[in-house]
């Protein structure tokens, strides 16, 4: 019988070499995948392979384009991520320790490589996630995935820290009233980059993709 396919993630941190202290950014890291496990209970939990590099098995697309979303926003500013969702049938060679192969695999990897195309592209240069489906396995259209993800990436990219920040607090559900008083800004100034830095359409979209 034929598996179904998975929904694949690879992710890897961009520029972590020349942090000062890549001990800091590794922890920070396993603390955001932490997060992530914790909130979407993923098949086969984020966790890290080799160097910065990570993967994990999502239940649902929409789950692992929202995953990269907070993974994101949780390691910037201090480094950036550069992630790459699949879509294809996974096989597991071993079990102990576990062993993945497969198109499920190779299109995380190819995408991966898409975004890697990108930074060398100006105009491309703040997109951070892609989406490549395996060839023989229908799902989702890859270009109206790729087509979310690019602008969602470049709002993500345009976002000073402050606003990050507010964006952050939202996502795990804080009241705009404590976010205000930890950045030691009114409620108002909340509100105007909530609109004004379009947090509230990357919020939108956020959980509209959810439901995919």
């Amino acid at each position: 019988m034929k598996a179904d396919p998975s929904v694949t993630l690879i992710g890897d941190l961009v520029g972590s070499r020349r942090t000062k202290d890549r001990g800091v950014v590794h922890g920070r890291l396993e603390q955001a995948l932490a997060a992530v496990n914790e909130a979407y209970a993923p098949p086969v939990p984020l966790r890290v392979t080799v160097g910065d590099e990570f993967q994990g098995i999502f239940a649902s697309l929409g789950a692992a384009i929202a995953a990269t979303l907070r993974l994101r926003v949780a390691l910037l500013p201090d480094v950036d991520v550069r992630q790459g969702i699949g879509w294809g049938r996974v096989l597991v060679l071993s079990e102990a320790p576990r062993v993945e192969d497969g198109p499920g695999w190779w299109a995380a990897r190819a995408a991966i490589e898409t975004v890697e195309a990108y930074e060398r592209k100006a105009p491309l240069r703040a997109v951070r996630t892609a989406y490549v489906a395996a060839d023989d396995e229908p799902g989702p259209d890859p270009a109206l995935v790729n087509a979310a993800l690019m602008g969602r990436d470049h709002l993500v990219s345009s976002l000073s820290q402050r606003s990050m920040s507010v964006l952050d607090g939202l996502m795990r559900g804080r009241q705009q009233q404590e976010i205000a008083e930890d950045l030691h800004i009114s409620p108002s100034a909340v509100s105007q980059r909530i609109r004004a830095d379009g947090i509230g359409v990357l919020l939108a979209a956020d959980e509209l993709v959810r439901a995919v």
